[in-house]
């Protein structure tokens, strides 16, 4: 079988609002280094030859390019100008996106992402046509209304995750659809079109950058790794 072209999607427009920051989540320090260069470097160190496209607020980037010169970042990265929603964001950053292949779709406040996970989305999505990282529940959930809560089994729900990755033609065909504002993922956005989803074991330590205590975890899980 034939290796097809590989990209990272990666989309870093989020503003810091539960984070009680000045500066926008993506670009705050973990082990002295910003957010975004952590989830950057984990993508080239699963491949050097890869082509990673950054969705980034036009306002940001001047942001973004002073930090690079500060850390000596030199990426080579496609930088793409993000959209008025997460969902238009993507699709500039898929319109960057020439033939055939597969893309994996990532937060940019994903830092901890793994070698291994980025290898088993494109993997899967080769075969499948997509991807999506999830784990299983450890808490118990409830449903509720304004008047009752009723217990759910858990082991019915998965918490998703990204990388998302897709075939390059299924999920830009997704995307050339009307936005949905109801569709916070791309699997939802993919499903919307007509196609199956697969999921696939993700990792408790790919957290999300989100709150001040995430900051705390993700330089813990940082430090046990070296």
């Amino acid at each position: 079988m034939s290796v097809q072209p590989e990209y990272a999607l990666i989309v870093a427009g989020g503003k810091g609002t539960r984070m009680k920051a000045s500066l926008p989540k993506q670009f705050l320090e973990i082990k002295g280094r910003p957010v975004l260069m952590h989830t950057i470097d984990a993508f080239y160190r699963y491949s050097e030859t890869m082509q990673v496209i950054l969705v980034l607020p036009e306002e940001d980037r001047p942001t973004w390019e002073a930090l690079c010169q500060q850390h000596a970042f030199t990426r080579p990265l496609q930088i793409v100008a993000g959209g008025a929603s997460r969902f238009q964001s993507v699709q500039n950053g898929l319109r960057h996106i020439q033939g055939a292949g597969l893309v994996a779709i990532h937060d940019g406040v994903r830092p901890l992402i793994s070698e291994d996970i980025i290898a088993a989305s494109f993997r899967l999505a080769a075969v499948h046509g997509s991807a999506v990282a999830a784990v299983r529940l450890k808490d118990s959930i409830r449903v509720t209304d304004q008047h009752h809560t009723r217990a759910v089994d858990r082991a019915l729900y998965r918490l998703i995750q990204t990388p998302q990755t897709f075939r390059i033609d299924l999920i830009q065909q997704a995307y050339a659809l009307p936005e949905d504002a109801t569709l916070t993922d791309d699997a939802s956005v993919a499903e919307r079109a007509g196609h199956t989803i697969s999921l696939f074991e993700g990792s408790y330590d790919n957290l999300k950058i989100t709150t001040p205590e995430d900051l705390i975890v993700a330089e813990a899980l940082l430090n046990a790794r070296q």
